[in-house]
């Protein structure tokens, strides 16, 4: 990747405006805890971020899918290990129904270990007529809505470090102990799942699997030499907001002598922090993960068409991923121009559609909800437009939860506007249930097999 390296290093975005920072009312405070950061180990290492890299390469080529999916804002409170594993379970069931009717490899990449923090419409938030700080994540303050607790607290950043590393341990332990085996796929079917639809589809997905590692087995293939039928490659990504904290883990590889930013394999760019002059596209500018950058309706190709010359001046495959976010209804309208535009730039990026935050309204019952039936539309609607343009469509990137909440509406299971306070528990925006991801990903399938 070309890169002005006299111009940049982790801390030039500070010459830079900085959107969706929180106001710290104790800077020296924040300063502590960001030298404390700069000395503690790296969350993830340079070399898995360039296998990461690899596989996107693959999927930017036509030849991998991507599968991005998780919390919509991760909790202190959910640290759990069965939350944790019942998450992970979700996502590779969605793997294999995805591989099994595709024939392709999923790169699977989880919003788990690190997106603690989220953007905000507004800097203040008003009940009753009393106004306080908006709620950021728990990196920055907390959901409570009293004053002490809505102060940002530079603490966080620190205990989200070590809530990451706890998370990370435990997935890989999960996925490299044998959790992942293919052998394990009937495990992966959790209770209020294995009664559904989707669950008893994915039985049966589980049963032919079965059957083709017993044929192979019977066949004289050592099955215990095959690595990847034992173990699985499980990515971690966030969205790189909180800047200071980002700037901490940043690292320099001593193979390469390029920077990795640590906290995590994958970073993104939201959709209100995507400012070609910004801040945060110049920290991401200079850091050798791969990086994603959300595109939502307001988005102008040209300004989208600059910042992948920023943030990919050296046309290199898997580097740099766009997650479209433009609502069911406007996919059509927007994505055929940026794809042409791209296109012409000679970027090779991954498109991967994002349809949960385009199409986000609040219901009836106050609760802020999502339509099953919006979000496979946004996908279908992804998928359409890149048949017609002869270009692959990447892969999607979910918000969803191992629990049995009821957050977004519809699915096969029909929860109804007067059935979300009965399991409604995110602290941000709504999440899929098991149920509806298992579903949604076998629509996916049949996407992908078309």
């Amino acid at each position: 990747m070309t890169r002005d390296r006299e111009s940049w290093s982790p801390g030039s975005w500070r010459a830079h405006e900085a959107a969706q920072q929180p106001t710290w009312p104790d800077t020296a405070a924040l300063s502590d805890v960001e030298a404390q950061l700069r000395l503690l180990p790296p969350l993830v290492f340079a070399g898995e971020a360039r296998s990461l890299s690899a596989d996107l390469a693959e999927v930017a080529a036509g030849r991998a899918f991507l599968l991005q999916a998780g919390d919509c804002a991760e909790s202190f409170h959910d640290s759990a290990a069965d939350q944790i594993r019942d998450k992970l379970k979700v996502i590779l069931q969605m793997a294999v129904a995805l591989t099994y009717a595709s024939g392709v490899p999923v790169v699977k990449v989880g919003r788990i270990a690190g997106q603690f923090a989220k953007p905000r419409s507004s800097n203040t938030e008003e009940r009753d007529g009393v106004v306080l700080d908006s709620f950021r994540g728990h990196i920055v303050n907390s959901e409570t809505f009293t004053e002490a607790d809505r102060v940002p607290d530079p603490g966080r950043l620190l205990e989200a470090y070590h809530q990451s590393v706890a998370t990370l341990n435990l997935l890989r332990a999960f996925t490299k102990g044998g959790f992942a085996d293919l052998s394990q796929v009937h495990s992966w079917n959790q209770q209020f799942v294995a009664s559904s639809p989707e669950g008893q589809r994915y039985e049966a997905i589980a049963g032919e699997i079965d059957r083709a590692l017993h044929f192979m087995a019977a066949c004289g293939i050592d099955l215990s030499r095959e690595g990847s039928l034992h173990e699985v490659d499980f990515y971690t990504s966030h969205e790189a907001l909180i800047l200071p904290y980002e700037e901490a883990l940043t690292r320099t590889d001593s193979t390469s002598g390029d920077a990795y930013d640590c906290s995590a394999h994958m970073l993104w760019i939201g959709d209100r922090t995507r400012q070609l002059d910004g801040a945060h596209v110049e920290f991401l500018s200079g850091v050798r993960n791969p990086i994603g950058l959300k595109v939502g309706p307001s988005a102008d190709v040209d300004d989208i068409t600059a910042l992948c010359d920023k943030l990919d001046p050296g046309l290199t495959p898997g580097r740099l991923t766009l997650i479209t976010r433009y609502g069911a209804d406007r996919v059509a309208a927007h994505l055929p121009d940026l794809i042409e535009a791209v296109g012409r730039s000679g970027h090779p990026v991954v498109w991967a559609c994002d349809p949960m935050h385009g199409n986000t309204f609040t219901s009836a019952t106050g609760h802020k909800t999502r339509r099953f039936d919006d979000i496979v539309a946004e996908i279908a609607s992804f998928f359409a437009v890149h048949r017609s343009m002869g270009t692959w469509p990447g892969g999607v990137h979910i918000e969803l939860t191992g629990d049995d909440v009821t957050e977004c509406l519809g699915g096969s299971e029909s929860i109804l506007e007067g059935d979300l306070a009965d399991n409604y528990t995110t602290i941000c925006d709504p999440r899929l249930n098991a149920r509806q991801s298992l579903d949604l990903a076998f629509l996916v399938a049949e996407q992908l097999r078309a």
